[in-house]
């Protein structure tokens, strides 16, 4: 059996009393592991218990097959209504790869360069655009090289504001750019990294205007169809009205507050393009597994030279005291893609974290051993991180060639 048994943490695990009665379980979608893969479910179990977290799943994708899957726990903190492997998990900034490879695919139809900047695309559509901010380009925008900063009070107020009530997600991306238009960019384009939801907003956008479609229906139609991610979707993980996958927990001390359905379940949809997107970690796999294999797989959503540029580092990170939950600590930046060296892989991988601070997940590819691990939570902060980070890394040295 598989030992992902953490060492002992540094920080202790939150204990929380029980919040919810009993709720009605509903049938998550009927998905199963590949045919002989190993089943991880009971390696999980203690991990899940060391770090009091409500619910975890793994998967590994070896060569495009699904070689190991496993969930265990809770839907909601506090009751017995128990995970599945067809459970969707929220993805939160690892959805960012994906509005990534809708770039790409722009790009192989011409319809948009990595050099387009934001005033050629969108120039029209944000009158007064500082002249820095209209000349930062596409390529800059996913490296979180752009110079635009990382979030701060100024900028959760463009996000969340009753504008969301009175238009569509295509206007309002555009009035968010427009409310922030006139801010002074932290450094030069291109030369430090800082890690922007703004800028994955603003390339959510030239996408909608170069293809006439919205974001939401992009990722959609052109990348969980082709790649079949049945379970696949766009904010809160669970049906409203139904516990029928795992809920976002928010913890404050040792109050832990299952957050079910609504907008407090999750980011504001303005945010799309930069971490809304949700899906089973046997999906979740099928993704890294696409990205582990170059894009030389079907379904051809982009030439395997497009995939290749996407994943190539752009900018050094640095080493980043105390980063979010998301964002990358320390490496190179990609579009989309942390790109890192850990002392337990041979070769830099890629590699994200994802968390909208009520769920946290993890991915790590390996194209060059063309392999893909994930791990997900409907936790989030410092056990949760624990947690993925001992599951990933154990998973990458059994599965990963000698």
């Amino acid at each position: 059996m598989t030992d992902l048994t953490p060492k002992p943490s540094r920080r202790s695990c939150l204990k929380g009393l029980a919040l919810l009665g009993a709720l009605p379980a509903l049938p998550a979608p009927a998905l199963t592991a590949a045919p002989g893969s190993a089943d991880l479910t009971a390696a999980l179990e203690p991990v899940r218990a060391r770090f009091g977290l409500p619910a975890i799943a793994a998967a590994v994708a070896r060569s495009g097959v699904t070689v190991a899957v496993g969930a265990t726990g809770v839907r909601v903190h506090g009751t017995d209504i128990r995970v599945t492997l067809g459970d969707r998990f929220h993805l939160g900034s690892d959805t960012k790869a994906m509005t990534a490879t809708l770039v790409g695919m722009a790009v192989d139809e011409g319809k948009l360069r990595w050099g387009a900047t934001i005033g050629e695309v969108l120039g029209a559509e944000i009158p007064g655009l500082d002249a820095r901010l209209a000349a930062v380009t596409l390529e800059q925008l996913l490296s979180h090289s752009s110079g635009i900063p990382s979030d701060g009070e100024d900028m959760v107020g463009i996000y969340f504001n009753t504008d969301a009530f009175e238009y569509n997600l295509t206007p309002l991306r555009l009035r968010a750019i427009r409310a922030f238009k006139a801010h002074t960019l932290v450094s030069p384009p291109g030369k430090e990294f800082h890690y922007s939801n703004m800028g994955y907003i603003i390339v959510g956008a030239m996408l909608e205007k170069v293809t006439g479609i919205p974001w939401e229906e992009l990722i959609t139609r052109r990348l969980f169809e082709p790649l079949r991610l049945t379970t696949a979707g766009l904010g809160p993980q669970a049906t409203r009205g139904r516990i029928d996958a795992p809920v976002g927990h928010r913890v404050s001390g040792k109050s832990i507050t299952p957050m079910l359905w609504g907008p407090a379940a999750d980011n504001p949809p303005v945010l799309g393009p930069a971490g809304v997107a949700h899906m089973s970690v046997v999906d979740f796999a099928t993704w890294a597994g696409w990205n582990a294999g170059q894009g030389r797989r079907a379904p051809a959503l982009v030439k395997p030279e497009t995939l290749a540029h996407i994943h190539s580092p752009r900018i050094d990170t640095g080493r980043i005291p105390n980063p979010r939950p998301g964002e990358p600590s320390e490496g190179r930046y990609a579009c989309g893609w942390g790109v890192v060296q850990f002392s337990w892989a041979r070769k830099p991988v890629l590699v994200h974290n994802g968390s909208n601070n009520m769920n946290l997940a993890k991915i790590v590819v390996d194209t060059n051993n063309d392999l893909g691990v994930v791990a997900v939570t409907n936790f989030p902060d410092d056990p949760a991180e624990d947690a993925l980070n001992a599951v990933t890394q154990s998973l990458y040295r059994q599965f990963a060639p000698g």
